[in-house]
């Protein structure tokens, strides 16, 4: 899988006008994630506080620059969490556990406008995500 950078992402979604067209290209960015493997979809995978049903299955690469990477396989129920999932793995996915904890998610979020046009059971969610995420890359670490 190959995700657009975080800044690639805040560059193409500045150039919507509207929310509508920035959904889609969210959307879409959830559906070029692979497939979830069906064993993966256990209690222990579900991440809490979300409204839909989110599983993150964590594992680790080794990266020829980095050393040791955090990877993470990711499903939801919905189709606009999958694209969600697809924001937040382009700033953790392949990351050093360092990488991931020193990562200011909030600025991130913030350049895409994005909390402001979730609904707030959604917001608790995407924090909710990137909560597990981190707790995940701080133990790694």
């Amino acid at each position: 899988m190959s995700l657009p950078s975080t800044d690639e992402i805040v560059d193409d979604l500045s150039f919507f006008d509207d929310w509508e067209d920035k959904y889609k290209y969210i959307i879409d960015l959830g559906k070029s994630l692979p497939e979830f493997d069906e064993q993966w979809r256990t209690s222990e995978r579900l991440v809490k506080g979300c409204q839909s049903s989110v599983w993150i299955q964590p594992d680790n690469d080794k990266d020829a620059e980095k050393g040791e990477v955090l990877t993470f396989a990711v499903d939801s129920d919905a189709i606009i969490v999958r694209g969600l999932l697809g924001l937040v793995l382009a700033a953790f996915d392949r990351k050093t556990p360092q990488e991931i904890m020193d990562f200011d998610i909030a600025q991130y979020f913030s350049e895409l406008d994005l909390e402001r046009h979730l609904s707030p059971t959604r917001g608790n969610g995407l924090r909710s995500i990137v909560t597990r995420i981190q707790s995940i890359a701080q133990a790694a670490a």
